[in-house]
């Protein structure tokens, strides 16, 4: 039932009201703390007529807003970036000054410094007054959805695009566990789920499953084998490829674009979202025409690259550009705080979150967010056929908490305020929509392999390889680990090799043969520049005699993957054991019985891949713990084999057709594509060329009925961090990288 027009109105207009006196309130507040900011005449004024000049002041600024602001975005839209964020204060603050100058005998005066300023903290009043009644008042709320709707609906008919299949939304939760998220939807000790909003669903009907990664257990691949629907050729996160002599990144812009042209390649198509799609945040397109965040296409330059469209339509908002910064700050605050809490507690495992690490994590948690949820809304409103965006702020803040610290699981808790909105808008979006959610990969806990066992992968390879290896090797971190003794003894049986004389320098070893050694979380990449193709295991041990079993029989070393001339891929563990992966031969027991079934095919896979590299570590896993050791900096890691980082959910309604049969596995990224095309075509037909179909049936349905919990919607835009390349950096190559390559 329709509210009446005049109690639409009256609310309308009460809302202009507050909205107003806050504005007016705080240009008095200013004026009375600024001395570069008066509201009165030469001669002075009553306290009534400063009042005034005030709500004139405020006025007139509230309306050249409006009036005016929408004609400058389209301008904004043709500057760089990098002015963009500067150019948005300086032209709110202009607009602050023509208002003043309109009101009568010179009674408003500010220095131009000080009306940027002025202006920043009015449009963060009012646009958190305006929020706080939209959202208390959610008839309201609704109302200003159903005009942006409706405008839709008239360009795209009578029917309004109601009659027109539904759309899908597919909301990628970056490093979010299947454990971790059933856990977040669950009540624990009578308190209720962390993530009410996706408790409530699957509740109501939504079915959720595990799917298995491929090898390498990280954004790069998961999300380009979604996508794009290959995978092939990408063992890790970063790698060195000998043919070009450059260290792939996945999250560089040049390699992005190199790893999606490779893809849709090898697919036959450019990717899932070809037909009506719309990419956010993402690391590639997914064959999208609408981009906003994509890494892919950030080094591109010239009128087609829309990438940055949705981070200039947010922020050329002087109101979002204010809120959002208070919030990035107050989230650098938090990072702050939390990390001193964990230092006071000594808290084990701990890794070092100091220097650019709260930047980063606000830019994750807050920047990368508000934009990417923006634009999400804006396609629902547009009534896009697709829409695949990642929210990257749990594994940002995972990495350096641990997977289940209370850091993440406030981000998981923020994570569903962001779902549940966009859930809402969705309700009165042109068209109906299907949101699924999914996951690119889990996080394993454990400390280091630094930290647990006193020296690096690299000292650990160089020392195997005779060269010399840095003074800091042999230190475990105080506490870090509790089988110090282990540690100690392993790091003097690595460091027997070489001798070191008394400038610290190994007796052998020649800079131009060094070792290039990678990390990408728990696993290591060995690579040898000066060796064309992929080295043999008996070419290695004609060169390093000790060093495959230097690395096969550290304690912090689960396997050791080579390629011999004589038995192809072979797995190498402890105490001598071997795995021949193309014929099946197993010395002793195999190095991957302790990591779980789909081990053995996974590392097959890799195994053959064209750019492997000479030699890959995965670090040891603890099956009762589920820890593993990441040979970066990271306390929650991904990359390799090992717990729960290969153990991502898919979370669907109930009316789309099963992923797979009942009893059966659903394995690869790849395959979690044909899913999603499939899902796709159900309601509007193939999207592109069919792929190799999965069997469907139903998967077990989850938990029961929650209590509805009533979800606080936030402000109007409210998360591996990727905006070209800077949330989530690449993370630290541990060892030389070929002169002249940049990172």
């Amino acid at each position: 039932m329709h509210e009446p027009r005049w109690k639409t109105a009256g609310g309308a207009l009460l809302r202009v009201t507050a909205v107003w006196a806050v504005s007016t309130l705080t240009m008095l507040a200013l004026a009375g703390i600024l001395p570069d900011f008066r509201l009165k005449s030469s001669d002075g004024d009553s306290a009534t007529r400063i009042a005034i000049t005030a709500a004139s002041g405020a006025g007139a600024f509230g309306v050249l807003s409006a009036l005016v602001w929408p004609l400058l975005v389209r301008a904004l839209l043709l500057m760089p970036a990098l002015v963009l964020g500067l150019l948005v204060f300086v032209l709110n603050g202009s607009m602050l000054l023509l208002a003043l100058s309109l009101l009568p005998d010179g009674r408003g005066a500010v220095e131009p410094e000080t009306a940027v300023m002025v202006a920043a903290v009015m449009s963060a009043a009012s646009s958190a007054t305006s929020t706080f009644l939209t959202v208390r008042d959610d008839g309201a709320y609704r109302r200003r959805l159903a005009r942006l709707a409706d405008r839709r609906r008239r360009r795209l008919g009578e029917d309004g695009g109601r009659a027109a299949p539904p759309g899908t939304v597919f909301l990628q939760l970056d490093g979010v566990g299947h454990a971790v998220l059933r856990e977040a939807l669950r009540e624990r000790d009578g308190r209720p789920p962390l993530m009410p909003t996706l408790a409530r669903w699957t509740g109501a009907g939504h079915r959720v499953m595990p799917w298995r990664t491929d090898w390498s257990s990280q954004t790069g691949a998961s999300q380009l084998g979604i996508l794009h629907g290959s995978n092939e050729d990408v063992p890790a996160f970063r790698w060195y490829e000998k043919e070009t002599r450059e260290v792939m990144v996945s999250n560089r812009p040049t390699s992005a674009a190199e790893l999606q042209r490779r893809a849709a390649a090898r697919a036959g198509h450019e990717g899932l979202l070809t037909v009506d799609g719309a990419s956010r945040g993402n690391l590639f397109t997914g064959g999208a025409d609408q981009l906003a965040l994509v890494l892919s296409v950030a080094a591109r330059r010239g009128k087609h690259n829309r990438s940055r469209s949705g981070y200039f339509a947010y922020f050329s908002d002087p109101a979002n550009a204010t809120r959002t910064a208070v919030s990035f700050l107050a989230e650098v605050v938090r990072e702050l705080c939390q990390s001193t809490r964990a230092k006071v507690r000594r808290e084990r495992p701990r890794v070092k979150r100091g220097g650019t690490y709260p930047f980063i994590r606000a830019f994750a948690t807050v920047v990368e967010r508000d934009v990417v949820v923006a634009a999400v809304i804006g396609d629902i409103l547009s009534g896009r056929t697709a829409v695949y965006a990642d929210l990257v702020a749990y594994d940002e803040v995972a990495h350096h908490s641990g997977p289940r610290s209370r850091d993440a699981r406030q981000v998981l808790a923020r994570l569903d305020r962001s779902i549940a909105l966009i859930a809402k808008v969705a309700e009165r979006a042109p068209r109906a929509y299907r949101i699924v959610l999914l996951s690119d990969h889990g996080q394993s806990p454990g400390a280091t392999f630094a930290g647990a066992y006193g020296l690096t992968l690299e000292d650990l390879v160089r020392a195997g390889c005779g060269l010399p290896v840095s003074r800091r090797a042999g230190r475990t971190e105080s506490g870090a680990e509790a089988r110090g003794a282990e540690a100690r003894e392993a790091a003097r049986a690595a460091l027997r090799r070489p001798e070191r004389d008394g400038d610290g320098r190994g007796t052998s070893g020649d800079r131009a043969s060094d070792p290039v050694v990678l990390a990408s979380g728990n696993l290591g990449l060995v690579s040898f520049p000066d060796e064309p193709g992929r080295m043999t295991r008996e070419r290695i041990d004609a060169r390093h005699p000790a060093l495959l079993r230097t690395l096969a029989d550290h304690p912090g070393v689960g396997f050791v993957l080579v390629t011999s001339g004589e038995h192809g891929a072979v797995v190498l563990g402890r105490g001598g054991a071997e795995h021949h992966l193309d014929t099946g031969r197993t010395v002793g027991t195999s190095p991957l019985t302790a990591f779980g079934p789909g081990a053995v095919a996974a590392v097959r896979r890799t195994a053959h891949f064209s750019n492997t590299p000479d030699i890959m570590v995965n670090s040891a896993y603890d099956p009762e713990t589920g820890a593993v050791h990441a040979f970066e900096g990271q306390i929650g890691s991904h990359g390799g084999l090992g717990g729960e980082q290969g153990h991502p959910f898919l979370l669907w309604p109930a009316e789309l057709s099963p992923p797979v049969e009942e009893g059966e596995e659903l394995v690869g990224a790849g395959q979690v594509h044909t899913v999603l095309r499939r899902w796709l075509a159900e309601a509007h037909g193939p999207q592109v060329p069919e792929p190799a179909r999965i069997s469907k049936a139903p998967a077990a349905v989850s938990d029961g009925a929650r209590d509805a919990v009533r979800d606080e919607v936030p402000d109007a835009a409210s998360e591996k961090s990727r905006l070209n390349g800077a949330t989530a950096a690449p993370f630290p190559v541990v060892s030389r990288v070929v002169p002249n390559k940049a990172r």
